[in-house]
């Protein structure tokens, strides 16, 4: 079944204007979003955040300076059944892929609606839908390596499979649905109703607390009024199906707050007014997209009211590791290029890769993308398993990996020279295999961006890594308290630190013989325990130095959380080596090799990070930066021209009733 939905370009646009910024714009227009201070802003995301830590996490002990290695080792193993399911599943996956072009797709800048159909025939939009609602019930481990398969053939595919499944209607109706909306919802999901997931909006990114749209209850009670715009709708342009974040009001019969809706794409006042362009990701269907009094019912509206960013939060937890799947994807094709190439070309009578320059770059390569897949298989295999809370191991695999991948595409086009910046098309024209290396790093550059960028990721990971400082230091923390207060804080604090602080000195980490059964990876394990005991005491010193200032110390912390994810990864490729040791034996030597030479790396890195905690600029930087907002370099900027002047407003508006129909959206059934 094929539908369509207009699209729309609003009256402050002629229709001369093609270029790419968000339609509905009118200028001299006051900023739609609500002005919220920093103190409300704090206050929306505290009440969104999960508090409670009910089940154990690997991560959250690490920055606590307990390495509890029992919780991912041995790993967790899938069940038998979803094994050979999933393994069907693949194999299918994949004879389909390798028909696939993704040139056609780079150079259509559309996904073929014949792809999309045969993805939707095989199950590919039900893989984690439970199959009583006709998807595939497969675990988050088949569904990554799913996400691998079509990331190869174009990440624009994964990106909409990803979309549509991790964060879009499934995930959250699955999670937090009733029995009705699972029933209305999931199958038409599964059979490839293609869906989105609506946050953002023009103004308001990583700060609920200023979100604009709203939906207000009708006078019946039957209903949602549904008003607003929302900004890069990852498949919202062909949606059938959106979950949208809006403002219900305080009323009576209702607390309002935040809440989630699933809409229905084609519904009356719906409008998609641009399909937005990108560096990268040539042929993912991202827009703007416009609620005018879209009559929304209620029993559409998931959970209570004032629900909707704590189902935001919580879809994105496991949703996140999508990120880490594909960045796995690219790594292992790069490494796959790398290998060729470095040893097809010659220089100075040998091989690249036989010159020492090449060759660490290839061991970085080869190392790293052994550490990604490693990241990510153990992370799938705790969320499968369950029990486990995985909030950080989640997070920091979509922010290591996303900064990982983006590295090692870097480190590709270097090797390939020349190659590595000229298009795979300019290649195929002169005769040379069309390998698009400057496309990746494109393609990969929107990781470190969405679902939480890396300065994001470090402030939501870093709250959670201090958490229990936060906790011990009450008041101590808190800018607002009185001296009084402090003072009665810091008698309690002063008896949770003289329990807490012994513990970091020793440890089983400080012996020769502990972690004796990984034999060369003992050591490396070792030294995760000791540093992971060294980052709870440089955190503790920190919260002692900053107090309530800690927060402000993002340079600090976002080393705090960088020393965490690598002391992370270090253990995920560790036991993963061990895993294949005793289950593939033909793979578990060169796992051994690889994992040792990831460590030796991370070593380094984490080194030189517990260094920058307490050397390092953060200072000047800080008083640079707000020199430069204040305007006293303008005068560097001088002897250029900037061809955006007078291009339009920096922020996009939205006034009611403005749009007026374009061309019609595509959609795919």
């Amino acid at each position: 079944m094929t539908t369509e939905r207009t699209t729309g370009q609003t009256s402050g646009q002629t229709s001369g204007q093609t270029s790419g910024r968000t339609t509905g714009q009118t200028t001299g227009q006051p900023r739609t979003g609500r002005n919220a201070s920093e103190r409300e802003a704090r206050q929306v995301a505290e009440a969104a955040r999960e508090t409670e830590w009910t089940r154990p996490s690997f991560a959250k002990k690490l920055y606590l300076g307990d390495f509890d290695l029992s919780l991912i080792h041995p790993q967790p193993r899938p069940a038998g059944d979803a094994v050979v399911r999933g393994d069907e599943f693949l194999a299918r996956l994949r004879a389909y892929c390798e028909t696939l072009d993704g040139l056609l797709i780079e150079r259509a800048d559309r996904i073929p609606d014949e792809y999309l159909r045969g993805l939707a025939d095989l199950g590919a939009f039900g893989i984690k839908i439970p199959v009583e609602y006709g998807g595939l019930g497969l675990p988050m481990l088949y569904y990554g390596e799913a996400l691998m398969l079509v990331a190869s053939v174009h990440p624009s595919l994964s990106a909409l499979v990803s979309a549509h499944q991790s964060i879009g209607v499934p995930e959250p109706v699955k999670m937090f649905g009733t029995d009705d909306q699972k029933q209305r919802f999931l199958p038409r999901c599964a059979a490839g109703a293609v869906t989105a997931f609506l946050l953002t909006e023009p103004d308001v990114g990583s700060d609920p607390a200023r979100m604009a749209s709203t939906a207000t209850p009708t006078e019946d009670g039957t209903a949602y009024l549904l008003d607003g715009v929302k900004l890069w709708t990852t498949n919202g342009v062909i949606a059938e199906l959106v979950v949208v974040m809006a403002r219900v009001p305080k009323h009576d019969g209702g607390r309002g707050g935040i809440s989630a809706f699933v809409v229905e794409a084609d519904a009356p006042g719906v409008t998609v007014e641009n399909r937005n362009s990108f560096m990268g990701l040539r042929g993912i269907e991202n827009g703007v997209t416009r609620f005018h009094q879209v009559r929304v019912p209620a029993e559409n509206r998931l959970g209570r009211e004032g629900d909707g960013l704590r189902i935001a939060l919580t879809t994105l937890n496991t949703g996140r590791l999508s990120i880490p799947a594909t960045c796995t994807a690219a790594g292992k094709w790069c490494l796959k290029i790398a290998r060729e190439w470095s040893a097809e070309r010659v220089q100075w009578g040998r091989p690249i890769g036989r010159h020492a320059a090449v060759a660490e770059k290839i061991s970085f390569i080869a190392a790293t993308t052994y550490a990604l897949e490693s990241v990510f298989d153990l992370s799938a295999r705790l969320a499968d398993a369950g029990g486990k809370d995985i909030r950080i191991e989640a997070a920091l695999a979509k922010l290591w990996a996303s900064e990982m991948a983006w590295q090692i595409a870097d480190e590709l086009v270097q090797i390939r020279g020349g190659r590595g910046y000229e298009t795979a098309d300019s290649q195929a024209a002169r005769g040379e295999r069309a390998v698009p290396a400057e496309q990746v790093l494109r393609d990969l550059r929107i990781n470190r961006i969405f679902e939480g960028s890396t300065e994001i990721m470090h402030l939501l990971i870093a709250r959670e890594a201090v958490d229990a400082h936060l906790a011990a230091a009450g008041a101590l923390a808190s800018a607002e308290a009185d001296l009084q207060a402090k003072a009665k804080a810091a008698v309690g604090a002063g008896g949770f630190y003289a329990k807490w602080l012994p513990k970091l000195a020793v440890g089983k980490g400080s012996v020769p013989r502990s972690y004796g059964e990984f034999g060369p990876l003992a050591k490396h394990l070792r030294y995760v325990e000791r540093s992971a005991r060294k980052l709870a005491r440089q955190t503790f010193y920190g919260m002692g130095r900053w107090q309530a200032k800690l927060e402000y110390r993002q340079g600090f912390l976002a080393r705090i959380v960088d020393i965490g994810a690598e002391l992370f990864a270090m253990a995920a490729a560790c036991t993963r080596a061990e895993m294949l040791r005793i289950e593939d034996p033909a793979r578990g030597e060169p796992a051994y090799e690889l994992a040792e030479a990831f460590c030796e790396q991370a070593r380094l890195r984490v080194d030189h990070l517990f260094e920058q905690l307490w050397s390092n600029s953060d200072d000047i930087d800080t008083r640079v930066a707000r020199r430069v907002l204040d305007g006293a370099y303008d005068w560097l900027e001088e002897g250029i021209v900037d061809p955006s002047e007078g291009t339009g407003p920096w922020i996009a508006q939205w006034q009611p009733g403005e749009s007026k129909a374009a061309d019609a959206s595509r959609r795919y059934r």
